[in-house]
């Protein structure tokens, strides 16, 4: 025979929780023996190891009650229905679990896998943080205002990071946004921009699109890039003007 310490301590339970089940009458309480002591049976601990592993899964004090009163087939009815609930708890929580651990990067949940490789391949070349989110920000307004041309795009992207010399000056620019106007570094960025624009032009037979292929570094409010954009659209109107007159 066990005291209410050595059936709790048996079950995995305090003597408060033991106390509890015979509150809410789960546990018959037995009467105390000659000595003042409560005595338990084994058939006690048994019982209270059903009702905690029950307790513990969910089930309401009061359907406990009912399974530890039904027949064999419909306790085992009642346990199967049990088991199935949690494995549908499971199965959402680590729903949940997989939401979770997308948020940690934030763009796999709005846009598709090219991009996000895209926006991957920029760190590892040493982009800035700023003009990653600049970059994915302007991925999501693109596939919500013209999803269509979402191909297209990413092969260009891709295209242009394949080229040495781009990516070269595309970080050069993601730098030089921080840097005051005055700094003599820019003189030499913008030889080298106004030198891409102008092979572009020739090999294309277009104007190089400067602004469209660095437009998720370009930021307006910069004094840096106003001044560069200034630069290079006098010198562009040098060549329009040279050209004519030729």
């Amino acid at each position: 025979m066990l005291t209410i310490s050595q059936l709790a301590k048996a079950a995995g339970v305090t003597v408060r929780t033991v106390r509890h089940y015979h509150h809410f009458g789960l546990l018959p309480e037995p009467e105390r023996d000659s000595s003042g002591y409560r005595r338990y049976s084994a058939q006690a601990a048994v019982d209270l190891i059903r009702i905690r592993t029950l307790a513990d899964a969910g089930v309401p004090l009061a359907r406990i009650d009912a399974l530890l009163h039904a027949q064999p087939a419909e306790f085992a009815s009642a346990i199967a229905d049990i088991d199935a609930a949690l494995q549908r708890k499971i199965d959402q929580l680590s729903a949940y679990r997989r939401r979770i651990a997308e948020l940690a990067g934030g763009e796999e949940l709005v846009l598709p896998p090219a991009v996000v490789a895209i926006l991957d391949r920029m760190r590892r070349l040493g982009v800035s943080e700023r003009r990653v989110r600049l970059e994915r920000d302007s991925w999501i307004l693109i596939q919500a205002l013209d999803p269509d041309s979402m191909p297209g795009r990413i092969r260009d992207k891709n295209a242009r990071f394949d080229d040495p010399e781009t990516t070269r000056l595309y970080l050069a620019c993601d730098q030089a946004v921080e840097w005051d106007p005055g700094d003599p570094r820019l003189d030499r960025l913008i030889d080298e921009l106004d030198a891409w624009e102008t092979r572009h032009e020739r090999d294309s037979g277009r104007p190089g699109n400067l602004r469209l292929v660095f437009s998720r570094i370009f930021d307006e409010a910069s004094p840096a890039w106003q001044r560069i954009l200034s630069a290079l659209a006098h010198r562009a109107e040098q060549r329009r003007t040279a050209g004519h007159g030729g």
